[in-house]
């Protein structure tokens, strides 16, 4: 390495570091549309966010009258839409490095020229890194999010959505309700019958409590064999009712295992959240009747009493 004089140092730097403060400035007030969309970009992770931005920059060049964008991610149906559109459209799949990261779609009345397709595909070559970016950090999050052997939601996504219930029910005075399940005498299954079995019979589970259960309701892998399920606008009797669903679909599941036939029961515990309780102490009302159920000899529903 080649050692620079310390009085030559001293007489450069400042012209270097005003040059770069130069730069800067001319970059950061620059009113190149290219420098400002993917300065714009550059400050957000939002998807939604970045997709507002340029269909705002983009309308600022060329008109339209609607935009519309759609992607799946992580298995989920994304959309963005903004606009009423027309009868003349383009359409424009967002490739980068072999991978599609959704589809674009603009409307208008009049027909685009061809300048102003060329146009907007220089547009959306500059934006394409920005929004690659948005579409994997939404998959990372969906991914720290989601059990990977079931494809539900684990218990950090209910911990969260407990928290943000907790403050709903109370500002809004909603009642939610809360079942714990667990699968009764499962490591029998693991033991008898192997792992692989053991976790076939989880993702069936999975997916019975998904079918039982409707739309506005959600299903967490809790732990283990355990699951949990939250009913929005929902009392205690009307939880033991899909508790009970739950339960029967669970009976009905069938696996077989080379010559017999495995089937499984689940117990069930219910808790109304309580105005005023922590998230952990509504787990814990739950889990102390699913204890309950457990102990009364299992393959049923029990309920932690309330007083209205």
């Amino acid at each position: 390495m080649k050692n620079i004089p310390s009085k030559q140092r001293s007489t450069s730097q400042p012209k270097d570091l005003a040059a770069l403060r130069q730069a800067y400035q001319g970059w950061s007030n620059t009113p190149d549309p290219f420098s400002r969309l993917t300065r714009r970009l550059s400050t957000t992770l939002s998807l939604e966010t970045q997709l507002g931005i340029l269909a705002e920059e983009l309308g600022e060049i060329i008109p339209f009258d609607a935009l519309n964008y759609r992607h799946q991610i992580a298995h989920r149906d994304f959309v963005y839409a903004t606009g009423i559109g027309g009868p003349h459209r383009c359409e424009y799949r967002l490739n980068l490095e072999g991978v599609c990261y959704g589809t674009l779609t603009l409307n208008r009345r009049r027909k685009f020229s061809d300048d102003e397709l060329q146009g907007i595909e220089m547009i959306i070559s500059a934006a394409i890194c920005p929004l690659r970016n948005a579409c994997q950090f939404i998959a990372i999050e969906h991914a720290a999010l989601t059990d990977s052997l079931t494809s539900i939601p684990n218990k950090r996504a209910l911990d969260e959505h407990l928290q943000r219930v907790s403050l709903l029910a109370q500002r809004h005075a909603e009642e939610y309700t809360l079942i714990l399940c667990d699968l009764d005498r499962f490591k029998k299954v693991n033991d008898q019958h192997g792992h692989v079995v053991g976790d076939h019979l989880l993702r069936l589970t999975a997916e019975a409590l998904e079918a039982a259960i409707r739309n506005s309701d959600s299903v967490y892998r809790f732990g283990g064999e355990e699951f949990a399920i939250l009913l929005p606008h929902t009392g205690e009797e009307e939880a033991q009712d899909v508790a009970d669903r739950v339960r029967s679909a669970v009976a009905n599941l069938r696996v077989d295992c080379g010559g017999t036939e495995l089937s499984v029961t689940i117990s069930c515990g219910v808790a109304r959240y309580m105005p005023g309780e922590a998230p952990g102490q509504w787990i814990a009302r739950a889990d102390e009747a699913l204890y309950r159920a457990k102990d009364q000899g299992r393959n049923c529903t029990r309920v932690f009493a309330t007083i209205r």
